[in-house]
């Protein structure tokens, strides 16, 4: 909050107002000092919030505009779509440290005091008054809007059992306990869901964003508050639902909307980011890029799908835990087989059907195909809309020229059974893909010769998910064991099952 930096030189060598106005320190706002560092920042072409992805086009400018205007502003937007840690990476426009008056609640400014703790302070000592430092993590403060949240929380209150031991009367100033935004001043205050604040609390803040000042009861006294104040909520909730006052929403200054990451690259990116998939483990996991495109693939289709609740939205949330739960699924299968590494299949992508059905937001429809059903169908589609942007349509047949899923489908038709699963190690698992009949070919063949022998692996399981997704092989789930037989066969055995009849 001032215009020369703080180190930890000054900070030890500075410890009475008089020392401080001898160094010539200067106050500013804290609106002024976050402008100040943020233009530092861009001038020197330093990150301005680190670790956040897909905004550096959209959202980022906005707040950054939004901060050299000395706005106080919202961020709109569905859940896991980083709000809360962009709002919080607002610590490192502060200045590392800041001087105070000894013993102040309310951070005050040696030069501009506002408690009467501290113009007492003063008015006795002077030069002498007593100086601490702040670090600009104790200048940040947050408060999610829980609906039990009360005026005293964020003003104060009269606390009358401070009243009672320091011997005050009720009407004297001493006897304020300060809540948390007069804590803040001088500082960053930040509230989270904002619409779960009840209306007659939001009242309690119209004075601190327009006039800057706060009441407390019936006391007689303005205390101008110095802080920057930053705000989250859900589009649905803030706009439609009738939750925030009028007057409040007329007096934050910007609105910006934030997304999900709008291409698959930049949602690897923000899982690799985020996921615990690099971990300390016995076992090596190795997994093919595909594996990660798909996975991502996963959550653009569950924000489009007509089961899913589009305004509840889809959290960057489930595709983390959903690495970490594929990461797991494989890592549990080594340690059953006592191997030492172990690559990703299509296997594991059904294991982290746990990781979704809690994150998913049915409408009607959904409800009604039940949530594991759902979550089943949109790891299949994810798959097959990543294998399309690599492979043939298996659904198109083109007369002129053969299919190359034709000799992979006559294996099956001739009464080849497939049996994967976790019981088998890898060497097991490519040799059984290789006895598939044309399947090898058909993967070479697309993605070259050159093909590293992982990621061929990768793909030939994968086709034979693809091809069962297109209904043209069977496919049957008993005991974490897959089974993939030729479509009408299987049809055949169904049918002979529920009936009851020897077809033969």
């Amino acid at each position: 909050m001032t215009q020369k930096k703080a180190d930890i030189g000054l900070v030890e060598k500075v410890s009475s107002l008089g020392d401080l106005k001898e160094i010539g320190w200067e106050s500013v706002s804290v609106k002024e000092e976050m402008r100040k560092n943020l233009i530092a920042r861009m001038k020197s072409d330093q990150v301005t919030f680190d670790g956040i992805l897909g905004y550096e086009e959209t959202v980022i400018p906005q707040i950054q505009q939004a901060i050299l205007a000395k706005h106080d502003f919202i961020l709109l937007g569905l859940r896991g779509q980083g709000k809360t840690r962009l709002l919080r990476q607002m610590i490192y426009l502060l200045d590392e440290y800041m001087p105070i008056v000894k013993g102040s609640v309310i951070n005050d400014d040696p030069f501009r005091p506002l408690s009467r703790f501290a113009c007492e302070t003063l008015q006795d000592m002077g030069d002498d008054t007593p100086i601490s430092w702040v670090s600009r993590e104790e200048r940040f403060s947050e408060k999610l809007a829980t609906p039990d949240t009360t005026v005293s929380d964020l003003i104060g209150d009269i606390d009358p059992i401070k009243a009672a031991s320091q011997k005050l009367d009720l009407s004297h100033e001493d006897s304020i306990n300060f809540g948390l935004i007069p804590r803040s001043n001088r500082g960053i205050f930040i509230i989270n869901e904002l619409p779960d604040l009840q209306p007659r609390i939001q009242v309690a803040l119209l004075n601190i964003m327009q006039e800057r000042d706060i009441q407390i009861r019936g006391f007689k006294f303005r205390m101008p508050l110095d802080v920057c104040m930053a705000f989250s909520a859900n589009p649905e909730d803030y706009t439609n639902r009738g939750n925030i006052i009028t007057p409040l929403k007329d007096r934050i200054d910007a609105q910006i909307i934030t997304h999900y990451p709008k291409d698959i690259e930049t949602a690897i990116k923000i899982t690799a980011q985020e996921s615990w998939a690099q971990r300390e483990m016995s076992v090596e996991i190795q997994i093919p890029d595909v594996f990660r495109h798909i996975l991502e693939q996963v959550a653009f289709e569950a924000r489009s799908s007509e089961y899913i609740d589009q305004k509840s939205g889809v959290s960057t949330r489930m595709t983390i835990t959903a690495m970490e739960q594929m990461v797991s699924a494989a890592e549990r299968r080594a340690l059953l087989l006592g191997v030492d590494k172990t690559q990703i299949r299509v296997s594991d992508l059904y294991h982290i059907i746990p990781a979704l059905t809690g994150k998913l937001e049915l409408v009607y429809e959904g409800e009604q195909e039940g949530a594991i059903n759902v979550a089943k169908l949109i790891v299949g589609k994810a798959i097959v809309k990543v294998y399309k942007s690599h492979f043939p349509d298996p659904s198109k047949r083109n007369e002129e020229s053969p299919s190359i899923y034709e000799p992979i489908g006559l294996h099956f038709e001739l009464g080849n059974e497939l049996i994967l699963g976790d019981h088998i190690k890898d060497e097991e698992y490519r040799e059984a893909l290789n006895e598939v009949k044309g399947l090898q070919s058909a993967v070479t063949g697309v993605m070259g010769e050159a093909t590293n022998e992982l990621d061929i692996v990768a793909w030939m399981d994968i086709t034979l998910e693809a091809l069962h997704q297109h209904s043209m092989l069977g496919k049957e789930e008993i005991n974490q064991t897959t089974k993939y037989t030729d479509m009408l066969g299987s049809m055949l055995d169904q049918l002979d099952t529920s009936s009851g009849y020897d077809l033969e």
